[in-house]
């Protein structure tokens, strides 16, 4: 690891589809996982290509039961190139001796590195090295380039190139009794010598996908056809000591793309008319300086570094690109079929980052939200409530794609899965506008798109709130919490909990954040509005009292994850750690043993502390005030440390959000967190989930961590509010935001001194909040400000 290079030295089998994961290449179009070219998909490798928001459904039995699922295709394999002494086998690192092996992720330019030295007997050998892109110009062109060196020998190489449509989604072990074959009418073709086609389309969904091509070497190329895969075979003559080049330059095109009329027609265009792979080369590196401008990231040590690791993985899955596509926010990124390609809400850690630097993929990304806005009212009728019912997992339609069973590879039983009672992913949406539109001043989506969806979730949660004589407060009762380990009470024949504390809260703050943007509306917008919905002057009423009123429950002076959390016996925890060591699915371990943690005081990750990382202390004591309740800072405290003691961490976000949160409510123990998020994915701290894709929110949340949680960093009321707790162990760093249409504001905070520079331009200042002072900065101007104790 330096400061623009991800390496890895030596070839290790088990070590493989981490790598894989961790070096994929992508443009927010496409990706592709790090896997060598010469392998194949198998017990170690994993060549899996993925397109933004193409996805097939499938039915499976399993157990007994028709399973239907939706998942991210695996597209045809373009990387295939491999090659061989004449006569030999094809070479690999897991066949062949490999003397030495290296892969280099260049991070400032977008570029792939491999070079490894395969033995061919006493002093003979052969150097590979190449470099691979995902063209960030051109989002439907990828190159690979192959530079061949022959040591200590001279004589002929065969290598063999190949489109390969023989694919399966089955990068995910547990997923394997699923049936993962998504593409059928596989046919391919020549359309010039050194250029070979493939065309498909995906079983259900009907998705036409194609790739063509172009294989640049110094000898003839020889095209065959050995369907489902276009071969392109070339015979080199190898000098001791002289390198040969043969150079690959691909084109995907599907039918979900604008202003084409076919797919296969668009990528024979685009691979004939585009230029070799050094003139593809400067767009590509010139469109990642200009990401990195607008994404400029300034940390120091090991931290800085994996920042910077993060940070790529982001602009690689939701880079500008992403702004002409309907598409979601994958979980997992683009680089694996884990959670097979779903969205969830992990938009929620995404999108406060992505608004500071690249508010048109934030707007394109709640755009996709509310296409689907008429898919989650017909949710929300289905189950007999009013208003916009969002899935909890969703994939290309906007419908629950939940499975209805998961696996528990520990017991090997296949479980009911009540996740999608997880319904406070409407509030993440929610937030999700609010927050756009307060970092943008985005007022034409807010007061349209923005303002049609905040309602029908308000509308979803004031009518699934119930009014409770004996508590004189209203209730949301079959729900389940962030948690995700609780999804009923013990020994309850149905799923469901009353009162989750962060779906009641955040609830009420959509409530009464919908009120504020209603009120705001220009009156004839308004008056259309609600025309259009049916709205009245008595929903508004129920609306704000219901805002005021709902129960949060408290125990021992602690708010309560549910109503009754605190009557639920307490774990063992030490003995379960010194049974099994690693405790982070802690659910499994008890399913295994024939218990449930439905019983214990137990959380697999931040649900209750949720709140903490959502809102800053003042925003969220007045929520409570709203509430009617005094959420004073000795509470919230006890309430930091009850959950801390009964968490898990069974999911990377878990010690992001408790690294934010400690970061105000304890700064001393903050670091132990922040650096478990920071590690989340390059130490597999899962153990091997990674493999199956990246964490996608957890890089972006621990990116928005310094940009907002340490800076204490709020967009509100049309001016940037800072409230700065530098942790010791990071204590200085700088970035850059763009806000209200100013570009590249930099902020720098360092030995108690915070910098902030606004850009030349012909925008209004820049109004700044500290918990002391306000100041106004006009463009061109730069202010050094002494930060308070």
């Amino acid at each position: 690891m330096t400061g623009w290079t991800w390496e890895y030295e030596g070839y290790d089998a088990a070590d493989a589809r981490l790598r894989e994961s961790l070096c994929a290449l992508g443009n927010g179009y496409f990706a592709t996982r790090g896997a060598l070219p010469e392998c194949s998909a198998d017990e170690v490798h994993y060549p899996g290509t993925y397109a933004a928001g193409v996805y097939n459904r499938l039915v499976s039995e399993v157990a007994g039961r028709h399973v239907e699922n939706e998942d991210m295709v695996n597209l045809p394999n373009w990387l295939p190139l491999r090659f061989r002494l004449p006569g030999g086998p094809w070479l690999t690192p897991d066949t062949a001796h490999v003397l030495d092996h290296g892969e280099t992720l260049h991070l400032s330019s977008g570029l792939l590195e491999r070079r490894t030295r395969y033995g061919l007997g006493p002093g003979r050998a052969l150097l590979v090295r190449q470099h691979r892109f995902v063209h960030m110009a051109d989002p439907h062109l990828a190159g690979l380039r192959t530079e061949f060196t022959a040591e200590g020998f001279s004589g002929a190489l065969e290598t063999e190139a190949a489109l390969d449509g023989d694919v399966t989604n089955t990068g995910v072990p547990r997923y394997r009794d699923l049936d993962g074959r998504h593409l059928t009418h596989v046919l391919t073709g020549t359309t010039a010598a050194d250029t070979v086609w493939l065309r498909c389309r995906t079983r259900t969904s009907d998705v036409r996908i194609a790739l063509a091509a172009r294989l640049t070497a110094p000898a003839p190329v020889t095209n065959r056809h050995d369907r489902p895969r276009a071969l392109q075979s070339t015979r080199l003559d190898l000098a001791a000591g002289d390198t040969v080049t043969v150079d690959k330059i691909v084109a995907l095109h599907t039918s979900r793309d604008p202003a084409i009329s076919d797919p296969l027609h668009a990528a024979v265009d685009r691979v004939v008319r585009a230029g070799g792979f050094d003139e593809l080369l400067p767009p590509h590196l010139t469109a990642w300086d200009q990401l990195w401008r607008r994404a400029e990231l300034d940390v120091p040590g090991e931290a800085g570094r994996i920042l910077r690791l993060h940070l790529f993985h982001v602009l690689q899955t939701l880079s500008p690109h992403t702004a002409d596509l309907d598409v979601g926010v994958p979980a997992r990124g683009l680089h694996g079929e884990a959670y097979r390609g779903h969205v969830f809400w992990d938009e929620l850690f995404v999108l406060p980052y992505l608004n500071l630097h690249f508010p048109e993929v934030s707007r394109a990304l709640l755009h996709h939200r509310h296409r689907r806005l008429e898919r989650a009212r017909t949710a929300a009728r289905d189950a007999g409530r009013h208003g916009a019912m969002y899935p909890w997992q969703s994939g290309s339609d906007g419908r629950e794609e939940t499975q209805r069973l998961h696996l528990n590879p520990r017991s090997g039983r296949w479980l009911p899965d009540h996740s999608d009672l997880q319904h406070h992913v409407g509030s993440a949406i929610a937030y999700n506008v609010w927050q756009y539109c307060e970092a943008s001043g985005d007022q034409e989506f807010l007061h349209t798109k923005g303002a049609e969806m905040l309602l029908n979730v308000s509308r979803f949660w004031a009518d699934s709130a119930t009014f409770d004589d004996r508590l004189g407060r209203y209730r949301i009762k079959g729900v389940v919490g962030p948690d995700e380990y609780h999804d009923a009470y013990p020994d309850a024949t149905e799923p469901g909990l009353d009162d989750n504390a962060y779906t009641n809260v955040t609830a009420a703050w959509v409530l009464a954040r919908t009120l504020d943007v209603l009120r705001g509306l220009p009156e004839p917008r308004r008056r259309e509005l609600a025309e259009r919905t049916g709205l009245d002057a008595r929903e508004l009423e129920k609306w704000e009292e219901v805002s005021r009123t709902l129960h949060v429950p408290l125990h021992h002076g602690v708010i309560s994850q549910f109503e009754g959390y605190g009557e639920l016996a307490e774990l063992d925890w030490r003995g379960y750690r010194h049974r099994y060591g690693d405790i982070r699915r802690l659910d499994r371990l008890l399913e295994a043993e024939g218990d449930s943690v439905n019983r214990y005081q137990a959380s697999k990750q931040a649900d209750v502390l949720m709140l903490g990382y959502l809102f800053s202390p003042a925003e969220l004591r007045g929520v409570f005030r709203r509430l009617g309740m005094n959420l004073d800072e000795r509470t919230w405290r006890r309430t930091v440390d009850h959950y801390l003691h009964r968490t898990s961490h069974g999911s990377t976000l878990s010690g992001l959000v408790h690294g934010w949160v400690l970061a105000r409510a304890r700064r001393a123990d903050a670091w132990q967190f922040c650096q478990e998020a920071l590690r989340a994915d390059i130490a597999d701290i899962q153990g091997g989930t990674t493999g199956e894709g990246i964490h996608l929110g957890a890089m972006a949340g621990t990116l928005d961590l310094v940009q907002r949680g340490l800076t204490g960093l709020e967009t509100r009321g049309g001016a940037l509010w800072l409230d700065p707790v530098p942790l010791p162990e990071l204590s200085s760093y700088g970035f850059t935001l763009r806000y209200h249409g100013h570009w590249g504001v930099r902020l720098r905070l360092e030995h108690g001194l915070l910098e902030i520079t606004v850009p030349s331009s012909g925008r209004s200042a820049i109004e700044v909040h500290l918990p002391d002072r306000t100041v106004r900065l006009q463009p061109g101007e730069t202010d050094r400000l002494a930060l308070p104790d």
